[in-house]
């Protein structure tokens, strides 16, 4: 299916702060991608608890409604080649060039599940640029980086699709939930009415596999459990505009694609003192 023009995809995401492309990956692309998430996914489970090893790491938990469960998997790409070549693909590079130019680091490559019955399957509302840290090192938050998720799964209101608040990416960086963990709190429209923000303009962020969306840093979204009876996978690949960027992978240098080498700083602090394979006790979930 034809990428929708330069000027559609700018002007829908500067009105609304998302937009969503539509049919970028075909069927048989979104097959290899879900296979590559039963891979991480079964890979995961082998693990006692949460594990990190340099940049990639495997969130584990056990919940009380499911059973042992990987939520999240961060960097699979340094070891996954249909991964790395998803986040790197062409199309990608296309959608988000009008946006942010065609030098681009990386600073996200998750995989997320939300599987049927989890008791601990919503997110509060925020904003991703909590997460931007340390601040002096994201530069022009706003206009450099651009969230990305590829839809593995139907994403319905039903299964817990991310809700968003259009347009409130013009309201800058809010202090909407407190500092700890967004996950399975409770999504909390309170939280919007204390800043004087009316719920009933949420509106769901429904895509279809293969789908491509996109949303501003300053996006306002949470989402609410899976209610269906499959998966809802989503495949995040967060890009900034490199001069903007202290931190992350190049991705692209001049339009032309990077290969991932060793490891350089993205989120964990202590990448170069502690390198090796290890287990982790997890705090408060970053995105």
């Amino acid at each position: 299916m034809p990428l929708p023009s330069a000027s559609d995809i700018r002007d829908a995401y500067l009105r609304d702060g998302f937009v969503v492309v539509r049919g970028v990956f075909s069927a048989d692309e979104v097959a290899e991608i879900a296979a590559a998430f039963d891979r991480q996914y079964e890979a995961g489970l082998t693990h006692p608890r949460s594990f990190r090893h340099g940049n990639f790491h495997v969130r584990v938990a056990d919940d009380p409604a499911i059973g042992r469960t990987v939520r999240m998997v961060q960097w699979p790409s340094y070891g996954d080649g249909v991964l790395n070549g998803v986040r790197q693909d062409r199309r990608m590079l296309e959608i988000i060039e009008p946006l942010i130019g065609n030098d681009v680091k990386q600073i996200i490559n998750q995989m997320h599940w939300k599987p049927p019955g989890a008791a601990a399957g919503d997110y509060a509302f925020h904003q991703d640029s909590r997460f931007r840290r340390p601040r002096e090192a994201y530069r022009n938050l706003g206009e450099s980086y651009v969230q990305t998720g590829i839809a593995v799964d139907p994403h319905t209101a039903e299964s817990g699709a991310m809700r968003l608040y259009p347009g409130s990416h013009r309201l800058g960086d809010l202090a909407l939930t407190p500092r700890g963990s967004i996950l399975g709190t409770g999504i909390a429209e309170e939280a919007l009415e204390r800043h004087g923000l009316d719920p009933a303009k949420l509106v769901d962020f429904t895509m279809e596999p293969g789908d491509v969306g996109l949303w501003h840093p300053y996006m306002i979204h949470g989402s609410a459990a899976n209610r269906s009876t499959r998966d809802r996978r989503l495949y995040i690949n967060g890009y900034v505009r490199a001069e903007d960027c202290d931190r992350g992978e190049w991705t692209w240098r001049h339009g032309q694609p990077v290969p991932l080498g060793d490891p350089v700083l993205v989120h964990f602090e202590d990448l170069h003192l502690r390198p090796e394979p290890h287990y982790v006790d997890e705090g408060a979930y970053g995105g």
